[in-house]
């Protein structure tokens, strides 16, 4: 038996090949029953194995041809190889009482388990339930939400439809009675051209009328007044002649000092009269002054109408499904800026169109629009109090694009300068602050920034006033300062000739071999004649040499 164990496992299928082929057949297919077939009693088993002695399969010598004197060891060798095959047997019934046992224990585990499994499955199988139920609500929320807002959404376009269209009316009706009373545009021919000629309203007239009252006035009283010199009474010193009746010459001083102190009267008279028609005359010269800035409003507005019938933007578009187009704000070159609502954010916005000419080569248009989109990266960037903000940017088409901005309700300090010349000293100093204030915030970001076109009309009053905050625009001519572009000596100005003249430096207009150097200075000599130009109601007369 030992030695039977000891064989290598090549040597006992050796052995076994040259057994026989019934009895190895059988033995293997009671192993492999007694592995995966059920259990049963020790008995059973024996008897098994008592069957598998008794069977017997061919002889070895119909397998191979050997001597009759062989015949004694394969013999032995077949009862050694039962013998094994019995003990193996035994050994394997011992082996699987003990595996079933441990099987009986790990299948009751594993029935436990999987009931757990199964009872976890079915708790996330509710659970799943719920959630899908849950979503399926909130979806079914979520969708009536949607369509209470797309309703919000169209009933606030409707409103603000509706508000925008009365603002238009009103306005349109306030410049059709503005017309008669302050005037109108009206188109004159000049040989094959019609140009338009502004006609004075009968405000203005009546102002006229009354000035040349005053004028006239003035001059019958000049006139009566020097008539009256001519009949100036003598003095009594010059008056004294001797004389040698004393009752006459009582009489005739009587007579002198009566015409004397008549003169003296209407002289007095003529001088109140003068003085009274020169308080007449200030007062329709300051009405006149209020009449003007009220016309130039009314210019502008008439302007502001005419370019607002002429877009193809005044029936109330949403640009991008976002921005509601209310009204226009004003007219550029090649653009065009409306008061918007951002139906998303809700809140105004000013939407600058950009329209390219269609005639224009591609080139053109190709460098207008990298322009644009080189002031929409800088603005972009900005984050200032000081500063309108730039929200948005998106395309129309190939020959429009639009950039959204925050909305500001005033005017320009341009425009209030014009209205009002000049300011108090305070007021100034207040705009000037926070124009510096802002200049500051474009020279600590990196890379720094000039803005190159600092000017009364770039500078927005948000509440109309000169009192109240500012806000810069028009980053258009903006320069960036990066280390690539700007030096010890500054930076090249690439595009001279571009900005305001009146209010750039003297190195701007250098001319010479080489670009003039320019630098962050460029924005303090702006700040510098804004500055004058608020205080005296002029621009500096350096800019006259500037400009020769």
């Amino acid at each position: 038996m030992d030695e039977l164990h000891s064989l290598d496992p090549r040597r006992q299928e050796l052995l076994e090949a040259r057994t026989s082929v019934g009895t190895k057949g059988l033995t293997n297919n009671e192993c492999s029953n007694h592995s995966f077939g059920s259990l049963g009693s020790l008995s059973d088993k024996e008897s098994e194995v008592k069957f598998l002695f008794s069977v017997r399969g061919p002889k070895i010598s119909d397998y191979f041809d050997v001597s009759i004197g062989l015949l004694p060891c394969v013999c032995w060798i077949h009862v050694k190889w039962q013998i094994f095959c019995l003990s193996a047997v035994r050994n394997f019934y011992f082996v699987t009482d003990l595996t079933v046992l441990k099987l009986a224990a790990l299948e009751s585990t594993k029935n436990l388990d999987l009931e757990k499994k199964e009872g976890r499955i079915d708790d996330l199988l509710r659970a799943n339930c719920d959630l899908r139920r849950q979503i399926d609500e909130q979806q079914k929320l979520l969708e009536k939400y949607k369509e209470r807002l797309n309703k919000c959404i169209t009933m606030s376009k409707k409103l603000l439809i509706e508000k925008s269209n009365q603002e238009k009316q009103t306005c349109r009706e306030k410049s059709m009675q503005d017309r008669l009373r302050l005037g109108h545009f009206t188109t004159v021919r000049h040989g094959a051209s019609f140009t338009e000629q502004w006609t004075d309203g009968y405000a203005f007239q009546n102002l006229v009328k009354q000035q040349e009252w005053i004028n006239q006035q003035r001059e019958d009283i000049e006139r009566q007044r020097k008539l009256l010199a001519k009949r100036k009474p003598p003095t009594s010193s010059s008056s004294q002649t001797p004389t040698t009746n004393s009752e006459p010459k009582q009489r005739k001083t009587k007579a002198v000092n009566g015409a004397e102190t008549e003169y003296h009267e209407q002289e007095e008279i003529f001088k109140l009269r003068l003085g009274h028609l020169k308080k007449e005359e200030a007062e329709i010269q300051a009405e006149l002054e209020r009449l003007e800035r009220v016309r130039n409003l009314h210019i502008r507005e008439l302007k502001r109408i005419n370019n607002e019938d002429s877009s193809q933007f005044k029936d109330h578009p949403t640009l991008n499904e976002r921005y509601l187009l209310l009204h226009l704000l004003g007219r550029g070159g090649f653009s065009e800026v409306y008061k918007a609502f951002d139906l998303i954010e809700q809140r105004y916005a000013a939407v600058k169109i950009h329209q390219l000419n269609k005639n224009w080569r591609e080139e053109k248009k190709e460098n207008y629009h990298k322009h644009a989109c080189r002031e929409y990266r800088i603005h972009k960037e900005l984050d200032h109090p000081r500063i309108v903000k730039l929200y948005d940017y998106f395309s129309l088409d190939t020959d429009t694009f639009c950039t959204v901005m925050e909305y500001c309700e005033g005017n320009d300090l341009d425009f209030y300068l014009k209205q009002h010349k000049l300011m108090s000293e305070k007021e100034a100093r207040s705009i000037v602050m926070q124009i510096i204030n802002a200049l500051k915030y474009l020279n600590e970001i990196k890379p720094p920034i000039i803005h190159y076109d600092l000017k009364p009309g770039n500078i927005l009053l948000v509440d109309g006033t000169a009192c109240g905050e500012i806000k810069i625009t028009d980053f258009g001519l903006s320069k960036i300062m990066d280390d690539d572009n700007y030096g010890v000596d500054g930076m090249d100005l690439t595009s001279q000739g571009a900005g305001t003249y009146w209010y750039l430096p003297p190195e701007c207009f250098v001319v010479g071999k080489e670009p003039p150097k320019i630098s962050n200075k460029v924005d303090v000599w702006s700040v510098g004649v804004i500055f004058f130009q608020c205080l005296y109601g002029r621009k500096v007369r350096g800019s006259w040499i500037v400009l020769k």
